[in-house]
């Protein structure tokens, strides 16, 4: 024993020089660069000497989301770090989307970011910009067609992985009967949260469509469901704003179903603390568009790719009323 502690004092005093060495090293030059970072970012300017890169990013948002403003917000800080003139596109129209695509390409950017909700629709003009020699990464949705479209890597949540903890976490709460609420017809993403949280969902559930553009309709439709079938103790909303709307139907109808949620916004937040949900799941959407401008700023600088062929996840995080407390700073802030 006494020759082991011995040992254990021979590594402690190595690592001491070691770690004294490095921290010297880091006052003298990472501590530096450190201030001059801070310094640019206090002044408005960028943190790096690179070109002044022009990266395009177009997804599958409709009006007024606000989980595209988090991802908004991410791409801006990180492009203004990075020195990007960073232009964004959207519309929930994937013919649309693909049209932004190919303004980008006919603009000849320094890169491109894209979610892919209906991949199909950009699997052909994604090809034309990877021919062009534009970096592409595509962030949200998608993931499973990202390498095969020709992307360096895809930022994002694996999403039948985030259905699956829906599932495992609805099984732990009690549910029994739970319906999944899909906003929006024919997004990959939305099918596969669904499929994953009935496969570990120990109960039964069911998928209902509704039309997420009109949300008195979405209403109307989950309170309908709830009047029918009073065995219904879960819904589960895809997207953060058809959470309060849900609340709102449970409430007319009568019901006493729990109502959670994937994804986070201000209002979520304070329905977790009031228990008016139950529970959200967080995919992290500031550090999709904040990884996404980094991760092309990267490749253009210095050829780097993360990932590994791999998607780079960004969750998924069961947050309840303790977290969303613990969150609450950065969530009215709009980075969570």
């Amino acid at each position: 024993m006494a020759r082991v502690r011995t040992g254990v004092r021979v590594v402690g005093a190595v690592l001491a020089m070691v770690l004294g060495a490095s921290l010297s090293g880091c006052s003298s030059t990472g501590g530096k660069r450190a201030e001059e970072r801070a310094k640019a970012d206090r002044a408005g300017r960028p943190a790096v000497s690179t070109p002044r890169w022009t990266f395009a990013m177009v997804t599958h948002a409709g009006d007024g989301d606000t989980f595209w403003d988090i991802v908004q917000k991410g791409a801006k800080e990180a492009a203004a770090k990075d020195n990007i003139n960073f232009v964004y596109s959207h519309d929930d129209q994937a013919q649309q989307q693909a049209q932004f695509v190919q303004n980008a390409i006919d603009q000849k950017v320094d890169g491109i970011v894209v979610s892919l909700a209906k991949p199909e629709a950009l699997k052909d003009v994604l090809g034309k910009a990877v021919k062009a020699g534009i970096p592409v990464i595509t962030v949200n949705s998608g993931s499973e067609q990202s390498a095969a479209y020709g992307a360096l890597t895809h930022i994002g949540q694996d999403e039948a992985i985030a259905g699956e903890a829906v599932g495992t976490e609805l099984t732990k709460r009690g549910r029994k009967k739970a319906v999944c609420i899909l906003h929006e017809q024919g997004n990959v993403g939305h099918e596969q949260r669904c499929a994953g949280a009935k496969k570990t969902f120990g109960g039964s559930m069911e998928n209902l469509y509704v039309e997420g553009t009109n949300m008195p309709s979405v209403q109307a439709a989950i309170q309908a469901k709830l009047q029918a079938d009073p065995s219904v103790d879960a819904i589960v909303t895809l997207g953060a704003p058809f959470a309060a709307t849900a609340v709102k139907a449970k409430d007319a109808a009568g019901s006493k179903a729990e109502v959670d949620t994937f994804d986070l916004n201000e209002a979520v937040a304070r329905d977790l603390k009031s228990g008016a949900l139950g529970f959200a799941v967080d995919q992290q959407p500031y550090l999709q568009g904040y990884e996404a401008i980094d991760l092309l700023w990267l490749y253009r600088y210095n050829a780097d790719v993360l990932g590994g062929g791999r998607p780079v996840l960004t969750g998924p995080q069961i947050v309840t009323a303790a977290e969303a407390a613990k969150l609450e700073e950065y969530i009215k802030r709009g980075s969570r």
